[in-house]
């Protein structure tokens, strides 16, 4: 999680929205991203959905179903379809969304029962730090 928040404060330095993620796999890293839709102007470029695309592409294999995403922000709608449809065992987030988290805040689309695969959920962890890297991103952005 330390990694994913580094990259969340590059995310920031960049003009990006602080959220760094890490897909880990027996104990490496194969897949880290921090999010780069300003950049790349593209709004599908989350860092879970960037970290998990370059999981696939180190593994050789669509199929993440041996690792664990460390994400700083509980994921979205969109980051939490792509977490089942990519099969990940399991998913730990740092600060909880409660405009847009889909893990649990807003709704909570890894554990929905309809679903033919549920990673395990653990969210908050390190959820102060994660959560004040968002909240002096926003506060810098916002006039006094």
């Amino acid at each position: 999680m330390r990694d994913a928040l580094a990259l969340a404060v590059e995310a920031a330095g960049a003009g990006d929205v602080p959220v760094g993620a890490v897909v880990v796999a027996d104990g490496r890293v194969v897949g880290r991203s921090a999010n780069r839709t300003v950049r790349d102007q593209d709004p599908t470029a989350h860092a879970e959905a960037l970290a998990m695309r370059e999981a696939a592409r180190t593994l050789g294999r669509w199929r993440l179903d041996d690792c664990t995403l460390y994400v700083t922000l509980e994921p979205c709608a969109m980051c939490a379809g792509a977490l089942v449809l990519g099969r990940l065992r399991r998913v730990v987030f740092g600060a909880w969304d409660e405009k847009a988290g889909m893990v649990g805040s807003v709704g909570d689309l890894l554990r929905h029962p309809r679903l033919n695969h549920r990673p395990e959920v653990q969210g908050g962890l390190l959820a102060e730090e994660s959560g004040a890297i968002l909240t002096e991103f926003f506060r810098a952005r916002r006039p006094a």
